[in-house]
């Protein structure tokens, strides 16, 4: 794969880069509608597939903030075309890399020394390229590293890469008024922790050491004394990335002992430590020669506050969200309905949250659940085509629920998402016991 030699880092020359990405995608537009005059039964399918080359290898030689957000698209299916899909996902672990002279000066920049001064041995090629930064193989003392250092000038242009994919957003999710700047504020909060790897390290440890008695789970050990704020230093993991483990021939047996693995770790987080690695991807997870479970990334930590943990939780109960009382009550508590609500809009976000809860919240209502069951996925498709046509439901305000909604929301789609890549049908009540191994009792209001 080409290497970069240099990163747009100045906001001029950063905006200069997605002005010539716009010019290229005006292009496109322009070549569809003359084949559309000719052809007027061609479909958008070469648009989407223009569009979506065009935009990524804009935003890969961007990385960054921009290039993350594209990622976190990726991960809802159900959202975008498949061709932006397919595109947006190589923003997980395949991007082009720094060259090798560019990070000999980024880290000694960051950590005062070159590669060479600190480890025994260090890989001048990167062997894994995300939208944040890179991971390098070293040595030291015997032990097998890896090195991940962030990109030059990632942390320094996030509220401007934000700023210049804010339009789109916008009109992606017809959010409208003051009131939209709170989810991007969110947004850019949790950027801005993603890219201070200090806070990592620490996020990693707290989280691996709470959850390390969970069966079939491993993770990296990290070292302090050889991190900072922009390079980490954990134990290298061996194993094949979750979405390549997908594509082998692996048995049932083995897709629903890793999906119960996965099941288990999440909701121990969610129920347990109230604090949730909200960044399911992929990229983040390794799958060991003995099928072990190998957790990587821990950058984008989620704390759950208990205002949103216990309304949202509790519309998982039938009872709850089957009551009209009860169900109305807690979707005010999620801010997702608004106290200056019309009544028409009261009746039709209460009619269309309480399909779409019904449904995302299946799993937590059986003992047992198949997330390779194509019938549930048929109908989490269906139900985004009705919704992405409504008419009605574009001409109202977007700004729906808590600024907790994203990145939890994001949780569960990418849960659910890598659950399904595994074919996994998980014991959905697994996990209390291992809550109750720790102390938590009251765990949910499930």
């Amino acid at each position: 794969m080409k290497t970069l030699d240099k990163i747009p880092t100045s906001k001029i020359g950063r905006t200069t880069e997605l002005v010539k990405t716009g010019a290229k995608i005006g292009a496109n537009y322009i070549k569809y509608y003359s084949k559309k005059a000719v052809n007027r039964e061609m479909d958008r399918s070469s648009l989407d597939e223009d569009n979506a080359t065009d935009i990524y290898d804009g935003l890969k030689n961007l990385k960054g903030s921009a290039l993350k957000v594209a990622q976190m698209l990726s991960m809802d299916k159900s959202l975008l075309p498949g061709a932006y899909v397919e595109k947006f996902s190589l923003a997980q672990f395949s991007v082009p890399p720094l060259s090798a002279p560019l990070v000999r000066k980024t880290f000694k920049k960051y950590q005062g020394a070159y590669p060479e001064e600190i480890y025994d041995t260090f890989s001048k090629d990167s062997v894994n390229a995300a939208s944040i930064g890179q991971v390098h193989r070293a040595t030291k003392d015997g032990k097998e590293l890896a090195i991940k250092i962030q990109y030059p000038g990632v942390a320094e242009s996030i509220g401007s890469d934000l700023a210049m994919v804010k339009p789109i957003a916008i009109k992606m999710f017809n959010l409208k008024g003051e009131d939209s700047k709170r989810y991007f504020s969110e947004v850019e909060d949790k950027l801005t922790e993603e890219t201070d790897y200090e806070l990592e390290v620490k996020q990693s440890i707290a989280i691996t050491e709470a959850c390390a008695h969970i069966p079939n789970l491993k993770f990296p050990k990290y070292y302090p004394a050889l991190s900072n704020k922009r390079i980490i230093t954990m134990d290298w993991m061996t194993g094949k990335h979750l979405s390549e483990f997908a594509k082998t021939d692996f048995t049932p047996e083995t897709g629903n002992k890793l999906g119960q693995t996965l099941w288990d770790f999440y909701m121990f987080q969610m129920h347990g430590i109230k604090a949730v690695h909200a960044d399911p991807h992929p990229g983040n997870f390794l799958i060991s020669k003995e099928c072990e479970l190998i957790a990587i990334d821990f950058g984008c930590i989620k704390d759950i506050v208990d205002e949103f943990y216990q309304p949202y939780f509790e519309l998982a109960v039938p009872e709850n969200i089957n009551n009209p009382e009860i169900f109305k009550e807690k979707l005010f508590q999620l801010e997702i309905l608004r106290k200056d609500d019309s009544d028409r809009e009261v009746a039709y976000f209460s009619t269309l949250f309480h399909e779409m809860l019904s449904l995302f919240t299946r799993p937590f209502k059986e003992k047992t659940f198949d997330f390779a069951d194509p019938f549930f996925w048929d109908e989490i498709s269906s139900l985004s085509e009705k919704y992405s046509n409504d008419k009605e439901l574009r001409k109202m305000n977007g700004n729906r629920g808590s600024k907790h909604f994203l990145y939890i929301n994001r949780t569960f789609f990418g849960l659910y998402n890598l659950l399904h890549d595994l074919k996994a049908k998980v014991n959905t009540y697994e996990y209390v016991k291992y809550l109750e191994e720790k102390g938590f009792k009251n765990h949910s209001a499930l």
